[in-house]
């Protein structure tokens, strides 16, 4: 779910959109897997006992399992989105409720990055972003294509600090 352009400013363009790497998934797909696994199993076991209300029970069981530690961790990642802007960094997340944060690229001072091993193996990373009035950065993690993202987010902080034109 991408920046609505209803929130952009005048003269804003979206540069790149971006969400977590998909290795956040790998726990909720397992919980998919072995729930749905389990639940059948144990759906065919009960088979007709207690006239069918015991299969029914089980099944319940496992789809609320499912739900709760699969589908919507995947929802959750879904919809928490990283939008980069010729102006502003905006970070959009939330389900029911959504939340965001906007870091206007004028106000950034320091773009950095950090891979630890995994990172450098599924080439993600987390982007630190630090700003005149923050003692701690802010920490966009696991992002896909590190190198390539901090670069356009450096070379677009450093275009937002150089005097256009009609400035000087």
């Amino acid at each position: 779910m991408a920046l609505s352009r209803k929130l952009l400013m005048t003269g804003e363009s979206v540069i790149e959109t971006t969400r977590t790497h998909v290795k956040v998934l790998f726990v909720p797909l397992v919980v998919f897997l072995a729930g749905s696994f389990a639940g059948g199993f144990l759906a065919a076991q009960a088979g007709n006992a207690g006239d069918g209300w015991v299969r029914w029970v089980v099944v319940a069981i496992a789809a609320v399992l499912v739900i709760w530690f699969a589908v919507i961790p995947f929802v959750r990642w879904l919809l928490w989105t990283y939008t980069l802007t010729n102006k502003r960094i905006v970070e959009q997340k939330g389900i029911l409720t959504r939340e965001g944060r906007v870091i206007p690229l004028s106000r950034v001072n320091d773009v950095s990055f950090e891979k630890n091993l995994n990172d450098r193996i599924l080439r993600c990373g987390t982007l630190v972003v630090h700003t005149a009035s923050e003692e701690q950065g802010l920490l966009l993690r696991d992002i896909p294509g590190i190198e390539d993202f901090h670069r356009t987010v450096s070379t677009l902080v450093y275009d937002s600090h150089q005097p256009r034109d009609d400035q000087i």
